[in-house]
């Protein structure tokens, strides 16, 4: 019995763990069960102590007393289990602990798998990713969100002068990308154990430059060219699926082909009624009813439900605040009622990932996580630039990231303090 316990506390301190990700992962027996099936109970008291922030192999070798070696070669299974996040930068490796969303959901199921009992963990991920509510809440709370959307180029108007930006682009960051690679959509593959998975293509995820080099090293995806991105990216939009991405300006490391029906960020946003768990693009549609025959084409292709056709009324109507600005509409629309215009305002976009994680943490109050995480402290540049964005934020922003911080800070202090006597 009281080895059962044992057992049970490694995958809850895992949990925990995790859950200091900028993107949280709240407590639930659910999320136990998926750990449970992923990680031994070794495993999990191993992962427990990874850092969340990238950290190179030779500061983990103190950590765990391990010879460099054998530590590599444990990182490297887990990796290649899609547990852990392991990435190559200037010819050192890099590892970390990840999240569920944006970490061990996509790892696990972009790609098939026989070692795994793939029917039932994609019950659980599907209970918890797209059901639990907490779970919905917690990783889409605050301003900053991790995934944007993008327009579709053909869908703007040519006699326009707004300007369209490289990184709001999908065919200029293919174009630019360094390393580009392919795998199944993790949220069409776990509706397709369930028998629930629409008739969208499957190998339709794309990662970029350290993005692709971590999933093509674990073996997850598969290399391929710019003109087979550029290929699949065509075959997506014709299928009626949405481009969404992460929500950086520069070194972006993926690109989804997201449907409504099964893509988890869109079930937030539609069934669970978050709101936008979706950054916008910078443009929305415009309807002109004048033109608008009611065929309802483009209401069933809407991603988050803004366009509908009411009974007996023979036109379409849009609630403009809710489109995401993907222009699937303008591309459904053969009557040329639908255009896409610029948003009044322009849309924050941060410029690295490192942005983004900032002010997701100073939003959620996780900064003491990025400065307090063992086992390797942030760089003067690191804490310079997150110092930077603290400065730039709201102050009920800055207030929510110094509060915890400050007690994080306090019990560091009285630990080294003790520490010191002894």
């Amino acid at each position: 019995m009281g080895h059962n316990v044992n057992i049970e506390r490694e995958y809850r301190l895992l949990r925990q763990r995790m859950d200091h990700n900028v993107c949280a992962v709240p407590d639930s027996p659910v999320i136990l069960g998926i750990l449970r099936i992923l990680y031994s109970p070794e495993d999990a008291a191993f992962a427990a102590r990874l850092p969340i922030k990238p950290t190179r192999l030779e500061k983990l070798v103190p950590k765990f007393e391990m010879a460099e070696d054998e530590l590599c070669g444990k990182l490297t299974d887990l990796a290649r289990r899609g547990l852990i996040f392991d990435f190559e930068r200037k010819g050192e490796r890099y590892y970390a602990l990840p999240p569920v969303l944006g970490g061990i959901y996509e790892y696990v199921m972009m790609r098939a798998r026989d070692d795994l009992p793939m029917e039932e963990l994609s019950r659980l991920f599907d209970e918890y990713m797209n059901q639990d509510r907490n779970h919905q809440a917690a990783v889409h709370s605050g301003e900053t969100l991790f995934a944007r959307t993008f327009v579709r180029e053909e869908a703007l108007p040519e006699d326009d002068h707004s300007e369209i930006l490289d990184y709001e682009r999908v065919s200029q960051m293919i174009e630019s990308a360094t390393l580009l690679s392919i795998a199944l959509c993790p949220c069409r593959h776990v509706k397709g154990h369930l028998g629930k998975a629409c008739g969208g293509p499957q190998r339709t995820c794309i990662s970029l430059n350290t993005g692709a080099e971590s999933v093509i090293h674990a073996g997850i995806s598969e290399r391929i060219d710019k003109r087979e991105a550029l290929r699949i990216v065509d075959e997506c939009k014709a299928a009626g699926l949405v481009q969404v991405g992460d929500n950086v300006q520069r070194k972006s490391s993926f690109i989804c082909n997201c449907c409504s029906c099964c893509c988890t960020l869109f079930q937030g946003a539609r069934t669970l009624g978050i709101g936008h768990a979706i950054v916008t693009s910078n443009w929305v549609a415009d309807l002109d009813t004048e033109k608008c025959v009611g065929c309802g084409r483009c209401v069933g292709t809407c991603p988050v439900q803004a366009l509908a056709l009411p009974e007996n009324s023979g036109k379409t109507t849009l609630n403009a605040p809710v489109c995401l600005g993907c222009g699937v509409c303008h591309t459904m629309c053969r009557s040329g009622a639908i255009r896409m215009k610029v948003r009044e305002r322009r849309v924050f976009t941060p410029e690295t990932t490192f942005d983004m994680i900032g002010h997701m943490a100073i939003e959620r109050g996780k900064v003491a996580e990025m400065l307090f995480d063992d086992p390797e402290k942030l760089s003067h540049r690191a804490l310079g630039r997150l110092l930077h964005l603290l400065e730039k934020s709201p102050p009920w922003k800055a207030a929510m990231a110094v509060r915890p911080l400050r007690s994080t800070f306090l019990n560091t202090m009285l630990k080294l303090a003790r520490e010191s006597k002894e």
